[in-house]
């Protein structure tokens, strides 16, 4: 059975087989019998594979099409059962000894659960790592690291992603303004001296978001901790190695009040900030005349604009430059990874599988899903937004998952949300906030 299995990953990664449509040998092959000895998924034709996720609705849809065409060659069946209440249920799942062979996480933080528990298959030694660690820049393999009872082990494989790391604007209005893109911190420092001296606020800032609210304000603690400080303390905050109330935590703070509390810096001003809806701040770049010009958030906030704006034409986006060029280009970004429970050989192909660009293709093309493997191509993308988004991510030198969502929850939902909205508004100084924060970590 080894032998198999090691002849058939090989061939689903060669570069001839990208998983995008049959050749005609690849029909014959699929539509009728073929000898045993000369059917390299011999072994897992009609096998099952359960896969367990938050995917539903028409993302469970885009998932089931990307992966129907491997399905088709391999014979593989993969089960998927998406649920809203996936947290909660696959805890029970795992812990009551019979877990799905495959599982989503949308937070790695609460996969690092199961690992630390020795429940996770370390994919170190079931898969051709050559290949996995051929397919994705550093930073992705090294948030896929994790600790198990039994040391270090490759937690999982990093399938649909998206980038956070995105300054929205009001692209016919900025250009008839005569302003330019920034590339670089000092050129972002420039462009908002020029808007305030035109009269206007550079930034539409919010993060009122209900029992949510401040999470907004965590997501650019996150981006300025990435862009002033190296990504082993980043690493150190999130595992609570890192104080909130130390040098660096504090340098990236301020490099984010910097721009929040200068008079007439944001919309509506300090105070403003905390009681305006994270959907709603961005809407006042679009007011004839605009009322501010910048807005930083992930590629989902496209969907609080006014209607019948189109992209690239009514607005656009750029990269947040990094304040400190040594740090490189880093891209705050969240996604899914998919982890193993079981070790058959069936599972292993489609977790090798997964490790493609193949694997995700289809979803691409039809619409909401950003690839992280370097065996993908920017012309699969059917809208300029989420090609972009792509282009960001692919020339990142270094990615990180969002912070808070890898923090203990009483911290990255609770605390840390809770406090920073405190601070913002005035209620607390930093000094409160961040003493609070570090006490409520769970010892």
């Amino acid at each position: 059975m080894k032998k198999l299995l090691v002849v058939a990953i090989p061939l689903l990664l060669i570069g001839t087989f990208v998983f995008t449509g049959c050749s005609k040998k690849e029909e014959a092959v699929t539509e009728k019998a073929t000898p045993a000895a000369d059917d390299p998924y011999a072994e897992v034709r009609g096998t099952v594979v359960t896969m367990a996720g938050p995917f539903v609705d028409s993302d469970a849809v885009k998932f089931e099409e990307a992966v129907k065409h491997f399905e088709e060659m391999t014979g593989i069946d993969i089960q998927y059962e998406g649920s809203k209440e996936f947290e909660a249920s696959i805890g029970i799942s795992v812990e009551g000894g019979n877990p799905p062979d495959i599982a989503d996480f949308p937070q790695p933080g609460l996969l690092n659960n199961f690992v630390k528990k020795g429940y996770v298959v370390n994919l170190n030694d079931v898969l051709d790592m050559e290949k996995v660690n051929a397919n994705y820049i550093q930073s992705w393999l090294d948030m896929a690291t994790m600790d198990s009872p039994d040391g270090a082990i490759m937690a999982g494989i990093w399938g649909r992603v998206n980038g956070k790391s995105l300054v929205w604007y009001n692209k016919k209005e900025f250009d008839a303004a005569g302003y330019e893109v920034p590339e670089t911190w000092e050129e972002l420092l420039t462009l908002q001296k020029t808007i305030l001296s035109d009269g206007d606020s550079p930034w539409a800032v919010g993060i009122e978001s209900g029992a949510a609210t401040g999470w907004a304000a965590t997501d650019w603690v996150e981006e300025m901790m990435l862009r002033t400080t190296s990504l082993e303390n980043y690493d150190r905050w999130v595992a609570g190695e890192l104080k909130f109330d130390s040098p660096e935590v504090r340098v990236a703070i301020k490099a984010m009040t910097d721009i929040w509390f200068p008079k007439g810096m944001v919309y509506g001003g300090r105070k403003g900030i905390a009681t305006t809806s994270f959907g709603d701040a961005p809407k006042v770049m679009f007011e004839n005349p605009p009322k501010a010009w910048l807005h930083k958030q992930g590629n989902f906030i496209t969907t609080f604009f006014p209607d019948n704006l189109k992209a690239g034409i009514d607005y656009d986006f750029f990269y947040l430059p990094s304040v400190d060029p040594s740090l490189g280009k880093p891209v705050l970004v969240a996604g899914d990874i998919y982890a193993m429970f079981n070790d058959r050989p069936e599972v292993r192909m489609v977790m090798q599988y997964f490790a493609t660009g193949a694997s995700i293709e289809g979803w691409v093309k039809a619409g909401g899903a950003i690839s992280p493997h370097k065996d993908s191509q920017l012309d699969w993308y059917s809208n300029d937004v989420d090609k972009k988004v792509a282009e960001i991510i692919q020339n990142a030198t270094s990615v990180r998952f969002d912070g808070s969502d890898l923090m203990p929850g009483q911290v990255g939902a609770g605390s840390f949300w809770k406090e920073m909205t405190a601070y913002v508004s005035g209620a607390k100084s930093l000094d409160e906030s961040l003493k609070a924060i570090d006490s409520s970590w769970p010892r």
